[in-house]
């Protein structure tokens, strides 16, 4: 008898995802006000770093919960074909603050709904994922932000700036959540560290 695709992602039904070598306009959302004026990644120059996104995800096990798989992996779910990530090259290093001539990626994440409660891990753990892990891609700096959709947008950005800002001071990358000096987020936009696979998840 056949089976039947979980509604919830982690099974093997591929007819569901576009592949990995394939960069589908319609299937990946549309880029938002962090990435305006700045280079878009698309075609090749997306797939290319959004490959690199993979196995780093897959290393720091960033992984969304609600679909049980790799967070690269919801760019090519083509039942959410307006979440996931989009890039652009920083058309001037200047614009993120102490940057100097570092070479500069924006990367911006736009969850499945506005109330998504990991959008603030996932952030943070692509954040971390991206800059701890740098030697893999060509940028000295990867900054994040959630799409302005996201009901917390605002708070959980004045989090990734703060990490932001504390990596471009001093090399590493913080072991803090951004919430210094700025209260701790909402229990509502919280997670369960201890759902998330691996024993260092998401980070």
């Amino acid at each position: 008898m056949a089976g039947f695709p979980s509604p919830f992602g982690g099974g093997d039904d591929d007819a569901l995802f576009d592949g990995y070598d394939e960069f589908v306009p319609g299937n990946v959302p549309d880029p938002g006000p962090f990435l305006e004026e700045q280079e878009l990644l698309t075609g090749e120059d997306h797939l290319a770093f959004h490959e690199i996104t993979r196995e780093l995800f897959e290393e720091r096990t960033v992984y969304d919960m609600t679909f049980n798989y790799n967070l690269a992996r919801l760019n090519l779910d083509t039942r959410h074909t307006t979440a996931g990530y989009r890039y652009a090259e920083e058309a001037d290093a200047a614009d993120a603050p102490d940057a100097g001539d570092r070479s500069v990626l924006r990367a911006e994440f736009t969850p499945t709904t506005p109330f998504c409660p990991q959008t603030h891990t996932l952030t943070i753990g692509s954040f971390r994922a991206w800059n701890g892990l740098a030697e893999h891609h060509d940028y000295d700096l990867v900054r994040v932000r959630a799409a302005p959709m996201h009901h917390q947008s605002v708070a959980i950005n004045e989090q990734l700036e703060n990490l932001e800002a504390e990596f471009i001071e001093t090399g590493e990358v913080p072991e803090g959540d951004g919430t210094e000096g700025l209260g701790s987020m909402p229990a509502d936009d919280s997670i369960d560290d201890d759902a998330v696979p691996g024993p260092s998840a998401p980070f």
